[in-house]
């Protein structure tokens, strides 16, 4: 079945993912995640998107982010991906792809699904069985939001206000957003998250799709299963 056309609402939150051509390698040194942070932070500013949170695997990577225009986020990745494909083929000495393809992006709930979401990003290594703890993994947001690490020079992060809405005083902002890392997401959250990201369905609750589907002119959840019912009920009356 082909993919539903991708729905950008400027202002609104989308969790972006973008794969290694058949799951290989996208990053193998440091120098490698460093260039591509670069390329992107550069793309994102030019472009008019508002990187909150992050984490970039060894074959993809996940993105929450707030697109300022319609065409934030394919800008950005059409000049970040471009770049760092060229700079990745030169120093591994390869040629060809190196992207799946296109990247998947779904708009999310603010006051449902931001936070969840944030959580769901920054847990990856540790579901991946790379770390024990999101905050041995070097290459996300998790330090910064909640440690206040810097490491990384992460200045570019933009907080969104479902983050600062935590508390008023950083530090009690900082062990607010720890406090959500010591209960796992729901068995349902991460069903809805992974079909959302998957489908290309938008992230929240009926509600909210509904009024995604009326301003994007497009389906934003699943269509109802079965054949549709005649007028007046099962018997047409």
């Amino acid at each position: 079945m082909a993919r539903l056309p991708r729905y950008v609402i400027p202002g609104q939150p989308q969790h972006i993912i973008q794969r290694g051509n058949n799951r290989q390698a996208i990053f193998v040194t440091d120098d490698d995640f460093q260039f591509f942070r670069d390329a992107l932070v550069e793309a994102a500013g030019r472009f008019g998107l508002a990187i909150h949170a992050y984490v970039w695997m060894t074959n993809h990577i996940h993105l929450l982010a707030t697109p300022t225009y319609d065409d934030s986020i394919s800008k950005m990745f059409q000049s970040a991906g471009r770049k760092y494909v060229q700079y990745f083929n030169f120093t591994h000495k390869r040629s060809g792809t190196l992207w799946e393809g296109r990247y998947r992006a779904t708009v999310v709930d603010t006051e449902q699904y931001l936070l969840k979401l944030m959580r769901y990003i920054e847990m990856n290594p540790v579901r991946a069985g790379m770390v024990e703890q999101p905050r041995q993994y070097k290459w996300s947001s998790h330090r910064r939001y909640a440690y206040g690490e810097d490491d990384l020079n992460l200045n570019w992060l933009i907080e969104h206000d479902q983050y600062v809405q935590l508390a008023r005083d950083p530090s009690e902002r900082r062990a607010a957003y720890r406090a959500l890392f010591r209960t796992e997401l729901e068995a349902d959250e991460l069903r809805a998250i992974r079909e959302a990201s998957h489908k290309g369905w938008a992230l929240g609750s009926e509600r909210f799709r509904q009024e995604i589907e009326a301003l994007s002119e497009r389906r934003a959840s699943p269509a109802a299963r079965g054949r549709p019912k005649k007028p007046g009920g099962e018997n047409g009356v």
